[in-house]
């Protein structure tokens, strides 16, 4: 119980510290991500009648093998009007740089234990499309 409650503690004290550095120094909480780092939108379309079994794929495995080859999972979305929200996921991934990025990659691709579950649960995008972006110098998050 001591544990849970000193882990509660420093939560909130580093979510505090942020949000305090944001008043005091006038900037933005999110600028405090690393400023050389890339970003990387990825929008899958999902093959006939397999959006679900993609989207339970990301939840069950995928967001768990990014962080392990050195992606950072930012964000999923899901589009909210068809004829997208029944064929689309879209998501954000950071990466140091764009060489970062590549080895990341490689690494995912080579991870016999991707390369089961892909064998197992087959393709379920018919459609891939990537782009690296960088934030411009008037976006709140850097």
């Amino acid at each position: 119980m001591k544990k849970m409650i000193r882990m509660l503690v420093l939560g909130a004290t580093f979510a505090a510290g942020f949000a305090v550095r944001g008043a005091v120094t006038d900037e933005s909480v999110a600028l405090a991500q690393s400023r050389s780092r890339v970003f990387e939108l990825r929008t899958y379309t999902a093959a006939d009648g397999r959006l679900d079994a993609l989207h339970a794929r990301f939840r069950e495995h995928i967001l768990s093998f990014f962080q392990k080859h050195g992606m950072t999972n930012v964000v999923y979305f899901k589009p909210m009007d068809a004829p997208l929200s029944q064929t689309t996921l879209v998501y954000l991934l950071s990466h140091e740089s764009r060489d970062a990025a590549a080895k990341s990659w490689a690494a995912f691709r080579d991870d016999p234990d991707w390369k089961k579950l892909s064998a197992e649960t087959g393709p379920l995008a018919s459609k891939v499309e990537s782009v690296f972006v960088v934030p411009t110098d008037y976006s709140p998050m850097k």
